[in-house]
Parts: C-alpha cells; sequence; structure tokens
C-alpha cells in the first residue's frame, strides 16, 4: 500500500471521525464516564453504540436481551433504535455495573417496563428465557463469559433476527496465532462458530474492538 493510499477503513482517523459522527446524549456521557473505571468489559464506543441502535430499528425490534449490562450505555443506544414500545432485558453477573446500568436508565427517563435488568450468569438466566422470542441478542461482556453459551444465546433469537457480539477482534489479537489467552481463545471460537452455521448470515465490522453482526435466516 502506498502513502498516497489511506489503510481501509480510513485506519484510526476513520475511526475517530466514526465515533464522531454518532452524537451521545449526555446521559450516555454521563453513563460512561460511570463505568470506565469498573471491571468487565469497556463500555461500547459511540460508533459500536449507533451501529447496535440502527441495527435494532433495521429489525423493528419490540424485545432485545443483552449478555452483560455494559453500564446502560449500550442500553440506551439499543433502546435509542427499538420500538417504542419494545422492552429491553439486560443481565449482568456483576452488581457494580447492573447498579451503573440502572443509574443510566432513570438519569435518561427510561421507563421501568422498558428495561427489566437481571442480576445472574449466562448460565444461571438463560434457561428462564422463551427460545426465538428475541428479536435481537447482543453480548456485550467478555467473550470468554458467554462463548460456552453460544447455541442458547442463538435458540432465543427468532428467525430474522440478529446476533451481535462486540470485542470479538480483541484490538487485532484474534488474527495473532501466538495469542493463546482465554478471551482470545474465546473470541475465536465464537468466530468459528458463527460462521460455520449454516442458519446465520455473518459479518465482523472493524469498528470498536470488532463487531461481530449475524443473522438468522429459517
Amino acid at each position: 500500500m502506498s502513502a498516497e493510499q489511506p489503510p481501509p477503513g480510513g485506519g484510526p482517523e476513520g475511526a475517530a471521525y466514526a465515533d464522531r459522527f454518532a452524537v451521545e446524549t449526555p446521559e450516555m456521557v454521563a453513563a460512561r464516564a460511570r463505568t470506565g473505571h469498573l471491571p468487565g468489559a469497556p463500555p461500547v464506543g459511540p460508533a459500536v453504540g449507533a451501529t447496535l441502535a440502527v441495527l435494532a430499528a433495521g429489525v423493528e425490534a419490540r424485545s432485545v436481551v443483552s449478555i452483560g449490562s455494559g453500564g446502560g450505555l449500550a442500553g440506551l443506544w439499543l433502546l435509542r433504535g427499538m420500538r417504542k414500545d419494545g422492552v429491553l432485558t439486560a443481565l449482568d453477573g456483576d452488581p457494580e455495573q447492573l447498579r451503573a446500568a440502572r443509574q443510566a436508565f432513570a438519569d435518561a427517563g427510561v421507563a421501568a417496563s422498558r428495561a427489566r435488568l437481571i442480576f445472574g450468569t449466562p448460565a444461571e438466566v438463560l434457561p428462564r428465557l422463551s427460545p426465538g422470542a428475541y428479536d435481537m441478542v447482543v453480548c456485550d461482556g467478555p467473550p470468554r463469559e458467554y462463548a460456552e453459551h453460544l447455541p442458547a444465546l442463538l435458540d432465543l433469537v427468532r428467525v430474522g433476527g440478529t446476533l451481535t457480539c462486540h470485542g470479538l477482534l480483541a484490538g487485532g489479537r484474534i488474527a495473532d496465532r501466538t495469542a493463546r489467552d482465554p478471551q482470545i481463545v474465546a473470541a475465536r471460537e465464537i468466530a468459528r462458530m458463527v460462521r460455520e452455521d449454516e442458519t446465520l448470515l455473518p459479518a465482523v465490522l472493524p469498528i470498536g474492538d470488532g463487531l461481530l453482526v449475524a443473522s438468522k435466516r429459517g
């Protein structure tokens, strides 16, 4: 690639522009500041959040499940794209993240009927959710926390619905064959399972830390 040609996607400058293009509300900015220091996966960037909103709008999402509450930031973006009568169910095994999400929704004036927050791990909560009843399933936690539950997560998605997994590229390390830490191994397994599933139409978007998107076909 010559010096005159920009890298695909615009490189760091393009990523920065994508984040600036997606304007966050004051409540989103406050949620980002509140959760930035908490353990777990970092909150989604503006470009990723805006993409989640567009995807939710594209499937006219009325029912969405988020694995990992992300301090409420991803939830605020999702609610922006969902139908006005849509309900977001967010589960998290970290009480701090869940408290931050509850605060974010309260600050934004989200009605209690539109956001259901559940304390628990995927293993504890997923069996209580109805298969095929959700327009969108969003994985917003560290990949190793939900990789083994991917078949159950896919069962939740209706035909025509969407699965998204953030953090898949792990800073580009997923392509480094020498990287074998648990998060990378989990991300690779998720990518393999989704790509090999003939009921899914997948793509990886190089925004944020990598957003895997898959549409469920009949």
